[in-house]
């Protein structure tokens, strides 16, 4: 069982391709190298197995969001097995116990990537869920702002999470350093305020860089937006100080972007979903993520893959 269309809407658009937002060659170099770290000699179960034709069946063992079917792919197509997937799109939320693809090639080469696969899309897929209940929950309270990740992403992966995010319809925020100009605390400390923090980004971010400043006080966001600064981030504001705070900001900069983070956790997020608040940030996210349960089952006549137990 698939979403309703509700579930698949991302920026107003119904079921976008996300993706389109991946280069083909970065997808493909990521998946050869994941292969090589996973088998850097020797594949001695591949001499176990050998080359029989055979055809695995991915299950999606746990509720939740499908994500990673694009890195999946590559890693297969690497192997040079095929992959059909069922009528499940990437973003859908499924019911658990569902056959979402199988994989065909020469039993070996299944196997080299079988673990590699899955360990993509059990994380993707479990971003992509926790994003879909944040979103879900936030649009369910009326607000009208952007959830979104942090850069607290792990090294070497940071392309799947941040993808993930997308899939489960919220914002990445900045992908890396070279995204927006981010201003925090030891940012400015060296540069020796605020005012010049800002005024030194603004010679190389030019017209065209956002800057977003970190701020710990009201009287370090109002300084901040007085340099020129595009974004505010109130840091670790309690719930009851960020309405006031953010209110006040919205009225002396109408066009501020006004962001909040710092110990926002799911159970929370409800408390800053403030009307003058445009952006809620969280590592959780990236994080403290639960992961999704896949299995990937070589198909036998007589058993059903199904009711075979699982190990990860």
């Amino acid at each position: 069982m698939t979403s309703n269309k509700d579930d698949l809407v991302l920026n107003g658009i119904h079921n976008p391709n996300i993706s389109h937002v991946l280069h083909p060659l970065t997808i493909r170099h990521l998946a050869r190298e994941w292969l090589k770290e996973d088998t850097p000699n020797f594949d001695y179960g591949g001499f176990v197995v050998g080359e029989k034709e055979e055809t695995a069946v991915l299950l999606m063992k746990s509720a939740g969001v499908l994500a990673g079917r694009p890195f999946f792919d590559a890693i297969f197509k690497e192997l040079d097995c095929t992959v059909m997937w069922e009528n499940v799109l990437e973003g859908s939320f499924n019911e658990p116990i569902k056959t979402v693809a199988t994989v065909s090639g020469k039993v070996r080469q299944i196997l080299l990537g079988e673990r590699v696969a899955l360990n993509i899309i059990t994380r993707a897929s479990g971003i992509a869920s926790a994003a879909h209940r944040l979103r879900k929950m936030v649009q369910k309270l009326g607000w009208t702002g952007q959830v979104a990740g942090t850069r607290k992403t792990t090294p070497g992966f940071r392309l799947v999470e941040k993808y993930a995010l997308l899939v489960g319809g919220v914002s990445t925020h900045r992908y890396d350093l070279s995204s927006m100009i981010m201003l925090k605390d030891n940012h400015i400390w060296t540069a020796g305020s605020i005012t010049q923090a800002v005024k030194d980004a603004h010679v190389v971010g030019g017209f065209s860089t956002k800057i977003e400043v970190e701020c710990r006080s009201i009287e370090d966001a109002e300084e901040a937006a007085s340099a020129g600064c595009d974004v505010i981030m109130l840091d670790n504001f309690s719930p009851e100080a960020i309405p006031k705070a953010a209110a006040m900001l919205k009225e002396k900069f109408p066009k501020l972007i006004v962001e909040v983070s710092g110990g926002i956790t799911e159970d929370n997020i409800a408390q800053y979903c403030d009307k003058n608040v445009d952006i809620i940030s969280l590592s959780r996210l990236t994080q403290g993520y639960d992961t999704l349960d896949f299995s990937l089952k070589v198909r036998k006549e007589g058993i059903d893959p199904r009711n075979l137990p699982v190990k990860l």
